[in-house]
């Protein structure tokens, strides 16, 4: 089988997309299956090839196919945005217009409404981070064409059944996590002392992108249940990796007015391989999402399966999306947007080690049926309907 996945977006990149496409495109080829990986030409500060910047095997082609890049001054730059994605999903769709693969797949949904006129609806794969009623016009296509889509929770194949679609067309696959990269063995103390954190705190921890705007991941909360926390635990340090610059200052001064200071550090954003090894230096690793509808029906986050890997406890917020994997057997769920049970649930975990470590390890042994290898070969059978005996035709190589 040929698979040539489209991404109409920058890569590498920090964000958590790049690393879901990269690993899928890895954890493919991995099965049995030829991959290419078709980018458009984007500006990009990060110089290191994906291979190197995802710290993946070079076991699949990537394609960076030309397209004009630009920009526009102030608030016009999101017209900028528009256009040039535009450009460049036409563009690669008239490139893979030669092309012999066997499934066009990606997550765009402006290419493969596209390639809907180029290509047979058969060898059209969507795979859907959410739903968004500004892409109604593009799944009325994928509806009429009988489109497969793979979905990352139940509450995105219930929305997409909703509109229409078959259920027997939509595969529910959550995100992975690659075993081996997040499985260090690297003792707690081993890790601080690479990151130069202090031994003599216990450390809080929460690993990804923060946003401020629409879309906040609930770190006010967190903050806020910090605060509360260092009433009964003055030795804990509450430790936010990643986010923007804009971003860190924005939660910086937050935390000023909330009173604290020193107490919580930010680092920014840091190199995809250096995550590991801030899961592993944390005591507790947290997952605060708000209670609104894209976190608590559709997403199924990158971070909560590598939370899960890294061997900690992992408090998270009580959601539909959260319970499709986590429950109270490998995790702390509480009520969401409410600081007073988040820390709460904090404070569980640092009183209770023989709870801490069961439910680490429970998570740790869940975490071995979501990785990306066991994902790839899960999305194969589902699209490659037409042949018999999958497993006999894709033996993986390494199923990470």
């Amino acid at each position: 089988m040929r698979i040539t996945y489209i991404t109409n977006q920058r890569m590498p990149t920090e964000k958590a997309y790049g690393v879901q496409v990269s690993k899928m495109c890895e954890a493919f080829a991995y099965s049995g299956v030829s991959v290419i990986l078709l980018v458009p030409f984007r500006k990009n500060k990060i110089k290191e090839a994906p291979f190197e910047y995802y710290d993946i095997k070079e076991n699949f082609k990537f394609k960076k196919i030309w397209a004009p890049d630009f920009y526009f001054s102030g608030r016009s730059d999101k017209v900028a945005v528009v256009l040039k994605n535009f450009i460049s999903a036409v563009i690669m769709s008239v490139w893979t217009f030669a092309e012999e693969a066997d499934i066009f797949y990606s997550r765009d949904e402006l290419v493969l409404f596209l390639l809907s006129f180029l290509k047979k609806p058969q060898k059209l794969v969507f795979e859907a981070h959410k739903f968004s009623n500004s892409r109604l016009f593009f799944y009325r296509r994928f509806k009429k064409k009988n489109f497969k889509i793979v979905v990352i929770s139940r509450g995105l194949k219930e929305k997409f059944v909703e509109f229409g679609f078959k259920p027997e067309n939509i595969l529910i696959a959550h995100d992975g996590v690659d075993l081996e990269e997040f499985n260090i063995s690297e003792s707690k103390e081993d890790c601080r002392e690479k990151l130069n954190l202090p031994q003599n705190k216990k450390i809080i921890g929460y690993v990804g992108q923060l946003r401020t705007m629409g879309m906040e991941k609930g770190i006010k909360s967190l903050i806020e249940a910090f605060k509360i926390l260092r009433g009964e635990f003055p030795d804990v340090l509450l430790l936010i990796v990643g986010g923007s610059n804009v971003d860190m200052e924005y939660y910086r001064f937050f935390a000023r007015e909330t009173g604290l200071k020193d107490e919580v550090s930010f680092t920014g954003q840091r190199a995809h391989n250096e995550i590991p090894f801030y899961l592993k230096a944390s005591d507790v690793l947290v997952m605060p999402f708000p209670d609104k509808p894209h976190y608590a029906c559709y997403m199924s986050p990158l971070k909560m399966f590598e939370y899960m890997a890294s061997g900690r406890p992992i408090i998270a917020s009580d959601l539909p999306s959260i319970r499709e994997v986590l429950n109270e057997g490998n995790s702390i769920l509480v009520k969401p947007d409410d600081p007073e049970a988040l820390a709460g649930g904090i404070k569980k975990t640092l009183e209770n080690i023989a709870l801490s470590d069961r439910v680490s390890q429970t998570a740790f042994e869940n975490a071995r049926g979501y990785t990306w290898g066991k994902r790839a070969a899960k999305i194969i059978r589902f699209i490659d309907t037409t042949r018999d005996n999958y497993e006999k035709r894709y033996v993986p190589q390494k199923l990470k």
